[in-house]
This record gives C-alpha cells, structure tokens and sequence, in this order.
C-alpha cells in the first residue's frame, strides 16, 4: 500500500517530465518516419513529376514510340550523354527548359552544336539570344485565349493543330506557327533548317493538358523526331562561376569616382554646419511636461511643411464643433447637423447659412486662413447671444 502511494506521488511529481519526453519521443518518431518515406519530385516539367505541372506524362508516351527519354539536371552530365550518343552514332533532341536563365551564352551555344536538334520552353531573353537561330520574344498571348491554330504549312504544327494558348508567351523567327489574329509572332516558332524550335507555353508538356486539344500530338511530332531525347533541366549549380570577384569599383558607374568624394565632402560641411547650429544635445528629467499650446503650434508646423490644408481643416473644423457644443449645452455626443440647427436657432439664421461656413473646404494656405477667421468670428457671435 505504501509502495503503490510513493508511485503515485513520484508520477504526480515528475509529471511534467514524463508529458515533455512522450512528445519528444513522438517527434523523433515522426520525423523518421517522414524521412524514411520518398519523396516526389516537384519540380516543373519534370518527367519524374507525376503532378499536373509536372510532365511523366510527356515521358511515358515518348517512350511508347520507341524514343530514349533521359533527364539531366546538370550541364555535364548533359554534354556527356549527347556526346556518347553521337559516339554511338545516334541523333539526339535536346529538351531546354530554363525558367532561371541559368545558362550562359557559351553554354547555350555549345549545347545547340552537340545536339541535332534543340527545343526551348518559354526561353528568357539572354538564353534566346545564346541559342540563337534568329528567334526573339514578341510578347503574350492575350489574356482570354485558351486556344491557338497553327496557320501554317509546318508539318508538326500542321499535323498537332489546334493547342492549349492560355498564359503562353510569343516568338518570331525564320519560322512561326500559332500566330494569334492580330499577328505579332506566334506559341511556336524556329530556324528554317529546323534544329532550333522554341516553344511559348509549358501547359502543352505538363500532365494536367497534355491531353487537352492536340498538346499530345504536338510534343510526339516536336520531341519525338530522333531516337534519343535528352530532357535537360538547368539548376543553380550550372551558373557559369566568374573568373574572379566583381568589386565594388567595377560595379559603379564611372562618374561616381569623381561625385562621391564631393558627396562625401559636402555632407562632412553639413554635418558640421547643422551640429554648430543646433548645439550639443540637452537632457531633461523624465517625464517631460509639454505645454498644450507648444504641441499645437508644433502640429501647426508640421501641416505647414506637409501641405495639408485637408487635414489641417478637419482640424478646425472639429474644434470649432467641440466648443459649439459646449456652448451650445449639447453634450458630447451630438452630431455635426445637431451642432448646426442648434447655432442657427441660437444666432436666428438658417442652417444653411452656417452650414456654409462649417463645411467650406478651403483647397489652399490662404482660403484656410480666411476659413479660420470665419471660424472664429461665428465662435464669437454664439458666444455673445
């Protein structure tokens, strides 16, 4: 019996402990478990991505037509597999997307003369102007155009035809398919000897639309002409490293060498010439009493040097509606058009006539000092009844 109390009291004391290790226990076992289970890849367009952006989808039917799909990541490994194709005496198509613009131009360049040919997603403009081809951006597809046709005489486009448009970008070059009505390049365009095809639209890879329209058919036809098909993903690691750092004088503009000494010296004057001025700093015992005609004079100040006659008249305005009512007698809590019908009565007018002055809205520095002087007077002229 005494036995089983000393548990109880022994649980009841180290209660805490015992709750904080079950939950780091539990932490650690979900945290292996997490690890432990495989995780997808995520990334767009790639053909290990079995989401809708991603493009397994694209993959598996390459594949069912008899075409060698290889995903790369890195540029190396890139070089490699075109290079021991062709040792092999195989062509290849070399699938460039590059969100980042992460290549180069050597790199570009050097990857468009080991491929036969070369396909490019929704290229930037430094990687257009490395592939080459004659190819340049010429804008967006519309917003509200989900569809494109090829309108013209290219065999893959031809053949695909109509396909998904929305969020697509436009080229022009030698070659130029899936124009949109009012012209101004189009979702697919390319060099006239077809090594070089550039494609505006990654909806018409992902799984969510490939097979929407003729998207599927469209990627066979662009995709699927040689026997081996490397899919090439740039990542950050293929960023070509500078032969040395960028310093800080290469990076400014070369007039800042002659105004930044001079900024530099007419700040030093300034410095001084404030300091002087000002004086050394005073200090004073906390708390700080500040007289109320000191703070509205500094507000005062402030929405002179601000320009706000706006604010400066709701103000007055609202003052000016404080004191009426406590002249008036009508408590805190009565309105603008209460304030007003009592002043009228009071002064024999109509409302309309102090309404007049009470809700002018002066628009310049001296409308608002005439405003002001009104303000007072009519102050004045209920004072005096």
């Amino acid at each position: 019996m005494n036995s089983a109390a000393a548990l109880r009291r022994a649980v009841r004391r180290h209660r805490t402990w015992a709750i904080l290790g079950v939950v780091f226990v539990a932490a650690l076992v979900l945290t292996a478990v997490l690890q432990l289970q495989p995780h997808g890849d995520r990334t767009q367009l790639s053909i290990r991505n079995p989401a809708p952006e991603g493009a397994r989808a694209a993959a598996e039917i390459l594949g069912r037509h008899g075409v060698a799909v290889e995903q790369r990541d890195s540029f190396e490994s890139t070089i490699q597999t075109l290079e021991s194709a062709k040792r092999a005496g195989e062509r290849s198509t070399v699938l460039l997307y590059d969100p980042n613009g992460y290549l180069g131009r050597d790199q570009l360049q050097y990857l468009g003369g080991a491929a036969d040919r070369l396909v490019v997603i929704t290229p930037r403009l430094n990687t257009l102007q490395g592939v080459g081809g004659g190819i340049v951006q010429a804008g967006v597809v519309r917003d509200g155009t989900e569809v494109l046709a090829p309108a013209c005489v290219i065999s893959d486009p031809a053949a695909a035809g109509t396909v998904s448009a929305a969020n697509g970008y436009l080229y022009d070059g030698e070659v130029v398919c899936y124009a949109p009505r009012d012209g101004g390049g189009g979702l697919y365009a390319g060099s006239e000897d077809g090594r070089t095809v550039v494609l505006g639209s990654t909806e018409i890879f992902s799984n969510g639309a490939l097979a929407e329209q003729g998207n599927a058919a469209l990627v066979l036809r662009a995709l699927g002409a040689e026997q081996r098909l490397v899919w090439y993903l740039p990542g950050i690691a293929d960023v070509p490293a500078a032969k040395k750092p960028v310093t800080l004088d290469e990076l400014a503009a070369p007039w800042t060498h002659v105004l930044g000494p001079w900024l530099a010296f007419v700040a030093v004057l300034a410095i001084f010439w404030r300091g002087r001025r000002l004086g050394p700093l005073v200090f004073e015992p906390l708390p700080v009493v500040v007289k109320a005609v000191e703070t509205a004079e500094g507000r005062a100040r402030l929405y002179h040097d601000a320009r706000a006659v706006d604010r400066a008249a709701d103000v007055l305005r609202a003052g000016t509606l404080v004191r009426l009512a406590r002249t008036l007698r009508l408590g805190p809590d009565a309105g603008a058009a209460a304030i007003i019908d009592a002043a009228a009565r009071h002064l024999d007018r109509t409302p309309e006539s102090v309404a007049g002055v009470l809700d002018a809205e002066p628009r310049a520095e001296a409308e608002l000092v005439r405003w002001a002087q009104q303000l007072e007077r009519l102050e004045k002229e209920v004072h005096a009844r």
